[in-house]
């Protein structure tokens, strides 16, 4: 029956993963050891799962899967014990004495069910309870208008609001005190929990500032650069003068446009042939020429009819190492009003163990090692530091991650960018950390009232995360009553990546006793 499958062999590959895994956390042990002991077993599978993904194991999960068995595809947060629990089964499939190989060589203990409570224990410990019968939380982004408006914090707590996001990147110290004041109150008033989530600004790059124009009616509107493939762009150190460029009367391009960039430091790490990307990767270019005061860009990805370049908007750098200090003098000053307040604060731009060791100084400085770290996965850097950046994070008592998906994608490429927030996903799921799936969520829908069919599928698909986040707009309220009405239908079929196989009304429609067979068969 089983001919064209060698049991025999598999069981050998199997063994040589088995200790592959176990080799790996034998090299790892200095390091998990310095996590929180809540975070031992969680440290020890995230080492496991790794050491599991470095083998190419197409060819076993086909086996598998022909011989009826439990693939090792939905492994990530019980690595070793699953692995053990299918080499049991191949054993007695292969016709083998019965042998308890779990017991053997190992004291690891969370298995399948042990395993998803450690990552609901640590949600609610970083995200809170849940509001709603699904299992994702949903985080809102203040707007600036929130500073007047208490109604609509009230509403959103109301509505299903579960984590208030303050970016520190925006407003100032006395307008977040304005929107903790009405979050507090809004708490009070509806009985309902919602944590308070603070992001560190962080060293973020972004164009400098611009003149006003004056339109053809002598008004006074934000002034912008537009830009066209092929054009060139000046960049300059903050402090000069932004400047438009000059066209002829056949729109010839005559002067560059010129603009400061607020982190000057770029200019020593930037390298000619370097691609750059404005405003989430909307215009795009390559360093053509880099002087001390002076970067040429040419613009390789701009509409047809040319893209506007405002002030403040995000650069990436993708391809270049910026040697950038993880926390700004500003982000420590930020720190001790965040710690009075927040729930959480968001580590902008981390990149290294380094950074994250840094963090938990100043909030142990500050009396605050309690307080949940959160890392916002945004770089390529970030990315592929995962997972010691995760380890080291564990040393503190809360931690979470975001994938942040707007820097991200640009940093990455958009082709990319699906695969690696899976592989996000599946990481943080072997540690037990509750991720944040950030950034564009029904973002339509937050700006104009209406959903665009492939938002509602990346909406589906954002639940798999512990918590969801929102965007600022005009119509954020239906976003938020949309997301919750997602959840909780899709919690009904699906758990992370497992399906939870709920009863079908289609498959009971079908077996209808109003339904025969003969009328099918006419």
């Amino acid at each position: 029956m089983y001919d064209t499958i060698d049991v025999q062999s598999l069981i050998h590959q199997l063994n040589t993963i088995r200790n592959a895994l176990l080799t790996a956390e034998r090299k790892y042990t200095p390091l998990i050891r310095k996590v929180q002991p809540h975070y031992v077993e969680s440290a020890r599978n995230l080492v496991h799962y790794l050491a599991l993904r470095t083998f190419d194991l197409r060819q076993i999960q086909w086996q598998l899967s022909s011989l009826g068995l439990s693939s090792i595809g939905h492994s990530e947060r019980y690595t070793l014990i699953n692995l053990q629990n299918i080499l049991y089964l191949l054993q007695l499939l292969g016709g083998e004495n019965r042998e308890d190989i779990q017991t053997t060589g190992t004291s690891f203990s969370l298995d399948h069910p042990k395993s998803k409570k450690r990552l609901d224990e640590n949600t609610v410990q970083i995200f809170g309870p849940e509001r709603f019968s699904g299992h994702t939380r949903i985080m809102v982004t203040l707007p600036s208008e929130a500073v007047e408006d208490y109604e609509l914090i009230r509403d959103l707590v109301q509505t299903g609001m579960a984590v208030a996001r303050i970016n520190c990147a925006h407003d100032d110290p006395e307008a977040w005190r304005k929107m903790i004041g009405h979050l507090d109150r809004a708490r009070r008033e509806t009985g309902n929990t919602c944590l308070l989530y603070m992001d560190l600004e962080g060293p973020k790059l972004r164009t400098g500032a611009l003149p006003n124009r004056i339109s053809r009616k002598g008004k006074e509107k934000r002034g912008f650069i537009l830009l066209r493939k092929g054009d060139l762009l000046h960049l300059v150190r903050e402090g000069s003068p932004g400047a438009f460029p000059e066209f002829d009367p056949d729109g010839l391009l005559l002067l560059p446009g010129k603009i400061s960039v607020t982190l000057p430091s770029i200019f020593d790490d930037v390298q000619i042939d370097q691609p750059i990307w404005f405003d989430d990767g909307k215009i795009g270019g390559t360093i053509e020429s880099v002087q001390p005061d002076l970067i040429e860009v040419r613009i390789t990805a701009a509409s047809d009819e040319g893209s506007r370049l405002y002030a403040e908007k995000g650069i990436n750098l993708p391809a270049t190492h910026l040697r950038l200090p993880a926390l700004s003098d500003e982000d420590i000053q930020n720190l001790e009003l965040i710690v009075q307040h927040a729930d959480m604060v968001g580590y902008s731009f981390v990149r290294t163990p380094d950074d994250v060791k840094l963090l938990q100084r100043e909030l142990k400085r500050l009396g605050r090692e309690d307080i949940g770290i959160i890392l916002k996965i945004e770089t390529q850097e970030t990315f592929e530091n995962l997972p010691l950046l995760l380890l080291t994070a564990m040393r503190s008592p809360k931690v979470g991650a975001m994938i942040a998906r707007g820097d991200l994608a640009v940093e990455l490429g958009f082709l990319r960018i699906a695969e690696v927030q899976e592989q996000i996903l599946w990481l943080c799921e072997a540690a037990h950390v509750p991720t944040i799936w950030a950034t564009q969520i029904l973002e339509n829908l937050v700006k104009t009232g209406l959903a665009t069919r492939a938002e509602i599928s990346d909406a589906v698909l954002s639940v798999r995360a512990e918590c969801a986040m929102l965007n600022k707009g005009p119509h954020i309220l239906d976003a938020v009553k949309m997301l919750v009405e997602i959840d909780q239908r899709m919690a009904l079929h699906q758990w992370k990546k497992q399906s939870a196989l709920r009863p079908l009304n289609v498959a009971k429609l079908f077996f209808s006793p109003l339904r025969s067979v003969q009328d099918t068969a006419d």
